[in-house]
């Protein structure tokens, strides 16, 4: 019998090896890190970019593409753009949405990978390299134990470094973890603990930091991380740790480019503007001293520059453009900045190295939100708004490895107008939700866990006034905004932006750096904590790394100020006010045995809505026993806990209580003991004497005092109104089953 049709084209096709994909060179190089095989593949995918990596992990997958444009861009900075493509299949996931099924904007925590990446790359680029440099990394599988991101990133090194782009790398990135030797439930024993270097997702749970260092071969490029008050020589042990592991990486991603790297494209020599600067210096230093010093009192300042460029381009005619004077004096400008901090230890504002600006903040500045501060230093001013919820409220965050929650969360917005400019208002730009993060991740540490405060919370920096390291201002206003809404943190946060200056023969740190000591200087070094430890570190890099010296004084520098803001702040308010707004949810959660679920739900939901209709409270169910209750008013949440409470307590015989009756039958009356839990008292029990019916003795509405004669196994309640001596002279009666019993199926509940 002959083959289809289509079969025999299929093997017509595959006959001829250069048709055939599977004919592809594919080169592999392999390394053992942290206990498990990285690989690094080329040839497989992509072939059409400028160069593509797949990386593997365990079994998650990343690939690594980078493009350049074959065209110069006209654009005044390097146009380089990273890409971090999460796909829910990656986790053998479907969206849940009915509605929408691809995966729409990239996830904050994919915002956040890619500046990881780009942060850790963009350095290493000649500065007068120019094309359009595209990198995108799609994340294809994911096992739930490796991280992509970190794959991510030496991934993205490896591409960069076989393609024809010009750059200085490789660098390598990972992981670092921290994990204590206590036995789980022990006490802590000091700072004793385990670095581990790329920690599996489970022992990230256990982690007590969260730490990606980037390095070349001898130095750091990137750091990112959240701690919980580690102290700093346990962080300079974890990246003296993960730049040797970065070494052994890097080392495979040379042996990859040694089989298949490209010959490098020659960058353009740098611009020489030196006879235009000394002309400009010699024709208009007074001027341009002038324009400099109204350029320093903003982070994004310049309208005198560009005024003074338009002038002196009127006066020298065609000889020079206006876009090349305004290099020029961009150049002058920050070159006075560096000479005179290298030379002579002076910065434009007249501060010392180690000084920080003025600091001032207040709190409870809105009368109905649930917390509020306003932190300031210098003209650097953040004002954050604490908003509390229920539980109910976290949000959902759904990724390629499942769902998870948040009942924390920060949000940072920085309008145009805190740098007196215009521009676009509406969804968050990449720094937003990196400087939001950063914020984040500094105060996580310290938030109360959820059986302590039951609450989710949620934080928004409004930066009213910019002009240098705004997200370290954020947290502390943050601290501040947190203890006002009376939220229990274990310790309060300061944060400070260490900068650097620096030749090839000396470097100076810079304490609490300005806008013009960030564009000019070479690294933005951010480092908060509380008076224990660090919680989160944030590098930014424009040189090619930073040494062990320096990282070591910088994280002096930053402890040193970093206690005399928390001085400051607690100034201000010493310790979180001891109740909540007014204004904010009084939350209270009851734990019932699981099997007691029922009862505070009751029959279709009876008993719930009716606790919710008559207290006026919200009240939420788990699955494990745990009831959220919740409410502005605090009387209507004591109220519903007191009834839930009641409804699952287990009373005991010869118990007494003061109760209310309920309703009254011919045989006896039903008295509420608890909330919404009733007893019955049978006529015999309700005197020492003979009572023709239960009126003569009670009505609905009235008190009575009660003792619990018997709890039989269907739950129901036997209750007498007879004490002492009292309650022996009359025999308990037997109970006749058919004046309890219902109409229906199954036994009633009292």
């Amino acid at each position: 019998m002959s083959p289809p049709a289509g079969g025999l084209i299929l093997s017509h096709f595959l006959s001829f090896p250069e048709n055939n994909f599977m004919s592809k060179k594919i080169v592999k190089k392999s390394i053992e890190v942290g206990g498990r095989t990285l690989s690094l593949e080329v040839g497989r995918f992509a072939e059409q970019a400028s160069a593509a990596v797949l990386a593997r992990y365990g079994d998650t997958m990343v690939l690594a593409t980078v493009t350049a444009s074959s065209r110069e861009t006209t654009l005044d900075y390097f146009p380089l753009s990273v890409e971090y493509v999460e796909r829910l299949y990656a986790g053998g996931r479907i969206k849940g949405s009915r509605w929408v099924k691809r995966e729409g904007r990239p996830s904050d925590d994919a915002v956040l990978a890619g500046r990881v990446i780009d942060r850790s790359i963009r350095p290493l680029f000649p500065k007068s390299y120019k094309h359009d440099v595209q990198v995108i990394i799609t994340v294809l599988s994911v096992d739930g134990e490796n991280d992509p991101d970190v794959m991510g990133l030496v991934a993205t090194s490896a591409a960069i470094a076989i393609s024809p782009i010009p750059w200085n790398g490789p660098v390598s990135g990972v992981r670092m973890g921290y994990v204590h030797a206590d036995p789980p439930g022990g006490e802590a024993g000091g700072n004793e603990g385990t670095l581990i270097v790329n920690p599996r997702i489970s022992e990230q749970a256990i982690s007590d930091f969260d730490f990606v260092v980037a390095s070349n071969k001898d130095k750091v490029v990137m750091l990112e991380g959240g701690f919980c008050e580690t102290p700093e020589e346990t962080v300079e042990g974890a990246i003296t740790m993960a730049k040797d592991a970065n070494k052994k990486i890097i080392g495979c991603i040379e042996e990859l480019v040694e089989e298949v790297g490209k010959t490098k494209v020659t960058a353009p020599a740098a611009t020489e503007t030196e006879e235009l600067k000394a002309k400009i210096v010699k024709d208009y230093k007074k001027e341009m001293e002038s324009a400099f010093a109204k350029k320093a009192e903003k982070e994004f300042g310049g309208d005198e520059v560009i005024a003074l460029a338009k002038t002196i381009a009127e006066a020298y005619g065609k000889d020079y453009t206006q876009k090349a004077i305004e290099e020029a004096l961009d150049a002058l400008f920050k070159k006075q900045v560096r000479d005179n901090i290298l030379t002579k230890e002076k910065r434009f504002d007249g501060r010392k190295i180690d000084e920080i600006r003025p600091i001032s903040a207040e709190v409870g500045l809105l009368p109905r939100t649930h917390g509020s501060a306003c932190f300031a230093r210098g003209q650097t001013q953040v004002l954050t708004v604490a908003t509390l919820g229920t539980p109910s409220l976290e949000q959902l965050i759904e990724s390629p490895t499942g769902e998870e929650s948040k009942r924390y969360i920060h949000h940072y917005s920085m309008p145009p107008y805190s740098v007196g400019e215009t521009g676009r208002v509406g969804t968050p730009s990449r720094r937003e939700i990196g400087h939001g993060a950063l914020a984040e991740r500094a105060l996580l540490s310290v938030i109360p866990a959820e059986d302590e405060f039951p609450y989710t919370i949620r934080l928004v920096s409004e930066v009213m006034s910019s002009n240098g390291s705004t997200s370290m201002a954020s947290t502390c206003a943050s601290t501040l905004a947190l203890m006002d809404a009376g939220v229990p943190i274990k310790e309060p946060v300061a944060g400070i932006s260490i900068g650097l200056m620096s030749d090839k023969k000396k470097f100076v740190l810079l304490t609490d750096i300005m806008g013009i000591e960030d564009f000019a200087g070479d690294m933005d070094f951010k480092v908060a904590g509380t008076k224990n430890g660090i919680t989160a570190i944030q590098l930014d890099m424009k040189i090619d790394g930073l040494s062990d010296e320096i990282i070591e004084g910088t994280f002096e520098r930053a402890k040193v100020a970093r206690l005399k803001i928390l001085e400051k702040m607690l100034s201000v308010l010493a310790a979180p006010r001891k109740s909540l707004s007014q204004y904010a949810p009084k939350v209270q959660v009851v734990k019932i045995p699981v099997e007691k679920i029922g009862e505070v739900i009751g029959p279709g939901g009876k008993m719930i809505r009716n606790i919710i209709a008559t207290t006026g409270a919200t009240v939420d169910v788990e699955d494990d026993g745990s009831v959220m209750i919740s409410g502005v008013d605090q009387a209507a949440v004591q109220k519903a806990v007191d009834w839930v409470t009641g409804l699952t307590r287990e009373v005991a015989v010869d118990e007494e209580f003061e109760g209310e009756v309920k309703r009254i039958l011919p045989f006896g009356a039903f008295v509420e003991i608890l909330p919404g839990k009733e007893g019955m008292v049978h006529v015999s029990q309700m005197s020492t004497g003979y009572v023709n019916k239960p009126e003569e003795v009670v009505k609905i509405g009235q008190k009575v005092h009660v003792r619990v004669m018997e709890v039989d196994d269907m739950h129901r309640i036997n209750l007498s109104m007879l004490f002492g001596e009292d309650a022996k002279k009359v025999p308990q009666r037997e109970r006749r089953e058919p004046s309890f019993r219902p109409r229906g199926r199954g036994p009633r509940r009292f």
